[in-house]
C-alpha cells in the first residue's frame, strides 16, 4: 500500500505552512497579489474564525457562486479549518438553478461576486429572494429558502440584506485562536467537508458529498504522478467550483507546498501571459483551453520553457492535441487523468516516464490505493483484458454520497464499495485504460455499435480540423445516423464533401458522418463540459429529424 494521509485540509495547509512559512502559496498576477504560506494560513484562520462569529457549525453549508477569486480559494481553507461543508455552485447557473441548489443543499451561507460575463448575480438573487432587500445581514427570513441566513458579497459595494467580506475578516478578530483551534481538533478527516453538483447535462444535478480524506489523498497522488513539488508553479485558468479546480489545481498543490497561480476567468492570453511571468512549471486545462492557448494569434511570442507538466483532463483528450502541448508547448511530462465528480475526481492517471504512446493513447492507469475493473455493461461481471466494458472503481477515493439522495447512491455504490462510472473502457495487460465512450452516448446504426470517440479521433487528424464533436442522431431507416460538428482552424475552409473523401477507404462506411456540420464553437458547461445533448437537439430541429 503506498503511503495515505489522514489529515483535514485546514490542519493539512497548517503543516505545509509551518514547514515553509515563507515559500509563495498563492499569486495573482493580475493584481500583483502573493501569499506566502504562512500568509495564506493565517487570513484563512481570520476567514474561518468570521464564519464562527456568523454562527455556522461543523457540518452546516456554506455555498459559493464565483469565479477564482482568492477568496474561492481562501473559503476553500476556511471552511476546511472550521469544518463548514463548502458548496461550490457553476458560474454559469441562472435563477431557476441556483435556486434549486440553495433549496437542494440546505446551504445556511451564500458567498457570491457581483456579476460574470453579461449575467448580475447581484440581481438575480434579489429576482429569488425578493425579502433580502428589507432583511438585515445575516438575519434572512426566506420561506422559499427557510435555510439561507447568511448572505456575503465579495466586493466592496455595500447590497441590502448582505455581510460584505470585509466584514467577515473583522469578525474574524473576535473569536479567539483557542476557539478555532478546539474546533479544528474535533473535526474528523472521514466528515463531509465538499459539496459539488454533477453538471447536470441530463436531469437534476446531484449533490456529490466529498470528505477530507477523499480530497486530500486523490490530490496528494495526482500530485505524485506529476512529479509535483514545493518548486512547482502551477498555473491554474480551470474553475474552482468544478472538482479539476479545487482539487486536482488548489489541493494537488497544497498537500506538496507548490505555488498556486490561479486564473480568474479563463482566457489564453491571461493564461500564457501567467505561464511566462511567473515561470510556471506547470499548466492545467481541458482540452479546449489547450486548443484556445495553441491558435491563440501570439502564441509563439510567449516564452514558455518553464512548463514541464501539468493534467489536460474533463473530456475526452485529442491525441493531436496532445503532441501539441509537448512539442509545442514543451510540457513534456503533461499527464492525462480520468475521473468524475463521485470519484474526488481521478481515478486514473498517467505518469511523467510512461512512453508518449501510452500518454496519448490512454487515460493511465490506477491510482495509488485505487482499484480499477472493467464489467459487463448493467453488471459486476468482469471482463477479460482487452475488452470493452463499463469502468468500475474503489478505494479511499469514492464518495459518500449524493446528498439526501439514498436511491441513487445505491444505483451508483455497490454494497462492496464500487462505483459504476457509466464510462465506457477497455483495459490492456498493464492496467492502462482507454475510454471508448459514455454509455449513453454509443450510437446503435443500423445495430452496429459505433462509438463516437473512435471517430473524433479520426477526424482530429485532418489537417483542417481543430477540434470535432460527433453524436447520434434520430434515423427512420437505421435508427440513428452519425453526425460530426467540425470547428475548423482559423482562416480554413473546407466542405462536406471534402470531409467525406477524406474518410472513404480509411474507417468502414457506417461509421462515415451522414450529416456534417461546420460551426465556431459548441455548447458547453462552465467546467469545459460539451453538452453533445445540445448538439443532438440542434440537429434534430435544424434537419426536421423526429426522434
Amino acid at each position: 500500500m503506498a503511503e495515505t494521509l489522514n489529515v483535514t485540509i485546514g490542519k493539512l495547509l497548517e503543516q505545509v505552512a509551518s514547514k515553509q512559512p515563507e515559500h509563495e502559496a498563492l499569486v495573482y498576477t493580475d493584481r500583483d497579489l502573493r501569499y506566502t504560506y504562512q500568509e495564506f494560513d493565517k487570513l484563512c484562520r481570520k476567514v474561518a474564525k468570521g464564519f464562527m462569529k456568523l454562527g455556522v457549525e461543523r457540518g452546516e453549508h456554506v455555498a459559493i457562486w464565483s469565479t477564482n477569486r482568492p477568496e474561492w480559494v481562501t473559503s476553500q481553507f476556511a471552511t476546511g479549518k472550521m469544518g463548514a461543508v463548502l458548496v461550490t455552485v457553476n458560474t454559469n447557473y441562472r435563477t431557476s438553478e441556483l435556486e434549486y441548489l440553495l433549496q437542494h443543499s440546505d446551504a445556511s451561507t451564500l458567498i457570491l461576486m457581483d456579476s460574470f460575463k453579461d449575467a448580475s448575480y447581484i440581481d438575480m438573487l434579489y429576482e429569488i429572494i425578493p425579502e433580502l432587500k428589507s432583511a438585515k445581514p445575516g438575519q434572512l427570513q426566506s420561506e422559499k429558502l427557510p435555510h439561507l441566513k447568511n448572505i456575503i458579497f465579495l466586493g466592496e459595494q455595500r447590497h441590502p440584506g448582505m455581510f460584505n467580506w470585509s466584514d467577515i475578516l473583522k469578525m474574524g478578530e473576535e473569536v479567539s485562536d483557542e476557539a478555532l483551534q478546539q474546533r479544528m481538533d474535533r473535526l474528523e478527516a472521514d466528515d463531509v467537508i465538499n459539496m459539488q453538483y454533477t453538471s447536470g447535462t441530463t436531469g437534476f444535478p446531484k449533490g456529490v458529498m466529498l470528505t477530507h480524506n477523499n480530497l486530500t489523498n486523490n490530490a496528494f497522488n495526482i500530485a505524485q504522478c506529476m512529479n509535483l513539488s514545493s518548486s512547482d508553479r502551477l498555473c491554474i485558468p480551470v474553475p474552482f467550483f468544478h472538482c479539476f479546480g479545487c482539487v486536482i489545481g488548489t489541493m494537488a498543490s497544497v498537500t506538496v507546498g507548490a505555488t498556486m497561480v490561479p486564473v480568474q476567468e479563463f482566457n489564453p492570453q491571461k493564461v500564457l501571459q501567467a505561464v511566462q511571468d511567473e515561470k510556471c512549471t506547470a499548466l492545467h486545462g481541458v482540452p479546449t483551453m489547450f486548443i484556445a492557448e495553441l491558435n491563440h494569434g501570439d502564441f509563439e511570442k510567449y516564452d514558455l520553457s518553464s512548463l514541464r507538466t501539468g493534467v489536460m483532463a474533463g473530456s475526452n483528450c485529442p491525441i493531436e492535441v496532445m503532441k501539441s502541448v509537448v512539442n509545442r508547448m514543451g510540457a513534456d511530462e503533461i499527464t492525462i487523468a480520468y475521473g468524475q465528480t463521485e470519484s474526488s475526481p481521478v481515478i486514473t492517471q498517467t505518469r511523467v516516464d510512461d512512453p508518449l504512446e501510452l500518454r496519448v493513447e490512454t487515460v493511465g492507469r490506477a491510482l495509488p490505493n485505487v482499484e480499477v475493473k472493467i464489467v459487463v455493461p448493467g453488471t459486476n461481471e468482469e471482463v477479460p483484458r482487452g475488452v470493452q466494458g463499463e469502468l468500475c472503481t474503489r478505494g479511499y477515493h469514492v464518495m459518500n454520497g449524493y446528498y439526501k439522495n439514498p436511491e441513487a447512491t445505491a444505483a451508483t455504490i455497490t454494497e462492496d464499495g464500487w462505483l459504476h462510472t457509466g464510462d465506457l473502457a477497455v483495459m490492456d495487460e498493464n492496467g492502462y485504460c482507454r475510454i471508448t465512450g459514455r454509455m449513453n452516448d454509443m450510437i446503435i446504426r443500423g445495430g452496429e455499435n459505433v462509438y463516437p470517440r473512435e471517430i473524433e479521433e479520426f477526424l482530429y487528424q485532418h489537417p483542417k480540423v481543430q477540434d470535432v464533436q460527433v453524436v447520434g442522431i434520430p434515423d427512420k431507416t437505421y435508427g440513428e445516423e452519425i453526425s460530426a460538428w467540425i470547428i475548423l482552424k482559423d482562416g480554413e475552409t473546407a466542405t462536406d464533401e471534402e470531409i467525406y473523401h477524406y474518410c472513404h477507404g480509411k474507417i468502414s462506411k457506417f461509421k462515415i458522418p451522414r450529416y456534417i456540420q461546420f460551426v465556431d464553437e459548441y455548447p458547453m458547461t462552465a467546467s469545459g463540459k460539451i453538452q453533445k445533448f445540445k448538439l443532438k437537439e440542434k440537429a434534430v430541429n435544424e434537419l426536421h429529424l423526429a426522434e
